[in-house]
């Protein structure tokens, strides 16, 4: 059943998000292009231009082509720098002289959800006000201001040296050697393909690659295992793996033993070194309020801030803007490191640890903080679309997660949101140091929910 794109539903976390050719269909695509040059790239001079890139993923020539004729209609240029991390792509609006850049990009929870995310001309996501203004033009709200544009049309650019400029500022930022290393990459057969190989290669590393397995530009990246870069890094006693998910944000550590280090312990070793550095600003880190619990007791018990911020992905990034902070990320391992990139970026990530360990002479066993990890429980519940509001003020649910607040103790904690996904659900997480505690309050306030907002 094809189901269509709400406006609330246009920019979510990162980007705008549906199944390719149906919620994004191409008509969409382009009406969001001609959306975003108008309100990103009109009036600015003659030669307006947005860069576009995208992603491996089968749906995204097609809606390149869409995204370029919309920005082509509404009078600016359209740069396609072919397939390239979303961060790359960020970072050439601004090498680029553009009023903007478009990533099309299948989103990292779904390999059938193929997207646009939407950069302004310092490679950030425009403010909430532009958002919602593209987002009414690209839908055709009734209280939208007409579209129009009486002039000649923008042109179709081509660029093939992205990648090579992209890279050449990685290595400025982190100008490593890496004679010595084996690494083991795993790209799933996104953006990062052929750019991390090179790249490390380049700096001096042996690449061991993960063998593909099926069409990896299908691969769920939450929801795959990381068994197979587990295996490589044993197989070819690599010093370290990394993981990338889809459109380069993301970044996932493999240790020499086989561990898995993830988003909260590699935040926890850059906000060590910056602080040791004496360039951790503010002496403060900011993530989202959904991070562990286990992360805020490690800053705690090394004097170091923490600043929280809302649920959403979006919001550590605006927060760090605006209080002029340089460090942040979340437990999936997305990375912001703001002095050198303007959003997040798995491969940066992967040097900046690779530095952390030639600077320490230390394996990454050892680099990576040791903190105590409290057992988690997540579940989420679908609710009625009429509700999506009503379980906020609903007495019966808030007074259960008061009381198992207090049940749970100092070092749990409990955390109910919604979810900003397409489909209305409630996120429950608890935390705490016994796991059949929280499990059971989880699983009490999911119950409650559930049948009190739940779909029906």
């Amino acid at each position: 059943m094809r189901r269509t794109t709400r406006m609330s539903e246009l920019f979510g976390t990162d980007s705008p998000k549906g199944i390719a050719v149906a919620g994004i269909s191409c008509e969409l695509a382009m009406k969001a292009g001609r959306a975003a040059a108008a309100v990103l790239a009109s009036g600015k001079n003659k030669n307006s231009k947005i860069i576009v890139a995208k992603d491996k993923n089968r749906s995204s020539d097609v809606l390149e082509a869409a995204v370029c004729a919309g920005i082509c209609s509404a009078g600016a240029d359209a740069e396609a720098i072919g397939v390239i991390p979303a961060s790359a792509a960020a970072f050439l609006v601004g090498e680029h002289c553009a009023d903007a850049g478009i990533v099309i990009s299948a989103a990292s929870r779904s390999p059938l959800e193929s997207g646009i995310r939407i950069f302004n001309d310092k490679g950030t996501r425009p403010d909430e006000d532009k958002e919602k203004l593209i987002t009414k033009l690209a839908l055709g709200s009734s209280d939208a201001p007409e579209l129009r544009y009486d002039g000649e049309s923008g042109a179709i650019l081509r660029s093939d040296d992205a990648a090579v400029r992209y890279a050449a500022r990685l290595k400025e930022i982190c100008p490593l050697d890496l004679s010595g290393m084996k690494i083991a990459v795993d790209c799933r057969g996104g953006c990062a393909e052929g750019v991390a190989q090179s790249l490390f290669s380049e700096l001096g590393a042996e690449i061991a690659e993960v063998s593909e397995m099926g069409d990896t530009a299908d691969v769920d990246f939450v929801g795959t295992p990381l068994e197979r870069l587990m295996d490589c890094v044993a197989e070819n006693d690599c010093d370290c793996g990394f993981a990338f998910d889809t459109d380069a944000s993301v970044c996932i550590a493999v240790d020499e033993n086989g561990n898995v280090i993830g988003g909260d312990a590699l935040l926890a070793a850059f906000a060590l070194d910056l602080r040791k550095k004496g360039t951790l600003r503010h002496n403060c880190v900011v993530a989202p309020v959904t991070s562990s619990r286990s992360l805020s007791m490690f800053l705690e018990e090394n004097e170091i801030g923490l600043v929280t911020t809302g649920a959403a992905d979006r919001y550590a990034a605006y927060r760090m803007r605006e209080g002029g902070y340089n460090l942040g990320g979340e437990s999936g391992g997305r990375i912001l490191f703001a002095d050198d990139m303007p959003c997040e970026d798995g491969l940066l990530t992967a040097l900046k640890l690779l530095e952390l360990m030639k600077n320490s002479g230390k394996s990454l066993s050892e680099t990576a903080p040791c903190f105590e990890k409290l057992p988690q429980v997540v579940l989420n519940v679908r609710i009625d679309r009429k509700k999506r509001e009503q379980w906020k003020n609903d007495s019966v649910i808030t007074g259960l997660i008061e009381q198992m607040t207090e049940t749970i103790g100092e070092k749990g904690r409990i955390f109910v949101y919604e979810n900003s996904s397409a489909d209305p659900s409630v996120r429950v997480i608890a935390e705490g140091g016994d796991f059949g505690q929280i499990n059971t309050i989880a699983m009490t306030i999911a119950d409650t929910v559930k049948k009190r907002c739940g779909e029906r």
